[in-house]
């Protein structure tokens, strides 16, 4: 498997791996493994792993192809891989458990947040903005504060403090006053998860694991340095475009400085979790899922270019019976790795995607989700499943 340069070819065989929570379904998903073992081809990824939960239950997990091609280690469901900016998509759940809380609120600016600011042209900034990247902090290239930018290139030093990440940026200028424009930052979403630790007694890391990780069930989840290197962590491979296809194993890196923004590792089958939870009306209330879920409007009261909500992108999935449907997302691209949750509201369906390499364009590796999400709702299942809600 091994060719000259470290370079490494994907055998053509590969393993499958799919597990049933849902008898009725198995005509389903035999047709979405099918469909997940073509589309890993396709792209040319070493593993892809899949998960599906309706009304609060599991009902599919899947895999195809290899979390580790050398120790011929096959890819599951429960493999830990990093999820990147689906990061955001955690911490917003984290963040709605702390409005929900009343420990803080989204329209208060950092200055009343923090005892002393770290930079003080974000005294106006709120948490809003940041998680609708309405604030004007730069994103990693943009970072003028050159220390940061070359820590954020070298990735060799670990931050267990998000307090800490914050100063590889703050010194860095915003590209705009806060609410006039829309610019992506997961700095920003770092800074989030700074105002996030300063308005509770506790970090940024145990809030998430005591109001979000724990209550969930997501026990595969955590920041990567707390993930020993065993068979349960995927290998993450750069890959070769060329009519070669080969992968590379990707260097070590530590992604700790941008944690909140894009620095955990998670399986499939818990971010299938967590979009359930953010569903569960006991777990985030239903007025601050609407607002969560609702495009975030700038200064001009124009809805942001991106639709985005506070952590969420929010578009509409046409479906077989071309029925418009609402859905909100996240995506996540890291090193060697990328990422994919999807929660559809009026059919109560999360679906998560994880592959362990990395496509030219997200899309490449996006795109078979919605042919998932057709097949589990097609008109008879979505009948099945609406019936089993109303009777339990």
């Amino acid at each position: 498997m091994l060719v000259p340069w470290g370079d490494i070819s994907i055998p053509e065989e590969a393993p499958q791996y799919s597990e049933l929570h849902q008898r009725d379904l198995a005509q389903i998903a035999e047709n979405a493994q099918a469909l997940i073992g073509e589309h890993r081809k396709k792209i040319n990824a070493p593993g892809l792993s899949i998960a599906v939960a309706i009304n609060q239950k599991l009902v599919w997990a899947a895999a195809s192809g290899w979390s580790d091609i050398e120790s011929e280690q096959a890819m599951t469901a429960d493999t830990k891989l990093r999820i990147g900016s689906t990061s955001k998509a955690l911490t917003s759940t984290g963040l709605a458990r702390m409005v929900q809380s009343n420990h803080i609120a989204l329209d208060t600016p950092l200055s009343a947040i923090f005892t002393s600011l770290p930079n003080p042209e974000w005294a106006n900034i709120t948490p809003r903005l940041l998680a609708s990247h309405s604030a004007g902090m730069p994103h990693y290239k943009e970072n003028t504060d050159r220390y940061g930018l070359l820590k954020s290139i070298t990735l060799n030093t670990h931050y267990d403090n998000v307090d800490d990440a914050v100063s590889l940026f703050d010194d860095s200028e915003l590209l705009s006053t806060p609410g006039e424009q829309f610019y992506y930052s997961s700095l920003g979403t770092v800074l989030l998860s700074s105002a996030m630790q300063n308005s509770v007694e506790q970090t940024y890391q145990q809030w998430m694991q005591q109001q979000v990780l724990s209550p969930l069930g997501m026990s595969n989840t955590m920041p990567e340095g707390q993930s020993t290197a065993d068979k349960s962590s995927s290998t993450f491979y750069w890959q070769d475009r060329s009519e070669q296809k080969k992968v590379r194993v990707w260097r070590s890196v530590d992604l700790s400085h941008r944690l909140a923004g894009g620095g955990w590792l998670s399986t499939s089958k818990d971010l299938a979790k967590l979009g359930q939870g953010f569903l569960n009306d006991s777990f985030v209330e239903p007025s601050i899922r609407t607002e969560f879920w609702t495009p975030q409007v700038l200064n001009s009261g124009k809805v942001n270019p991106q639709n985005y909500g506070i952590g969420w992108r929010i578009h509409t999935l046409t479906l077989n019976n071309d029925e418009e449907v609402k859905y909100a997302h996240h995506g996540g691209v890291s090193r060697g790795a990328q990422s994919f949750l999807v929660v559809v509201p009026k059919y109560k369906l999360s679906l998560a995607v994880n592959i362990n390499t990395n496509t030219a364009e997200f899309q490449e590796f996006s795109s078979i989700v919605g042919d998932i999400i057709r097949l589990f709702l097609d008109s008879s299942i979505v009948s099945t499943q609406q019936n089993k809600s109303e009777s339990e």
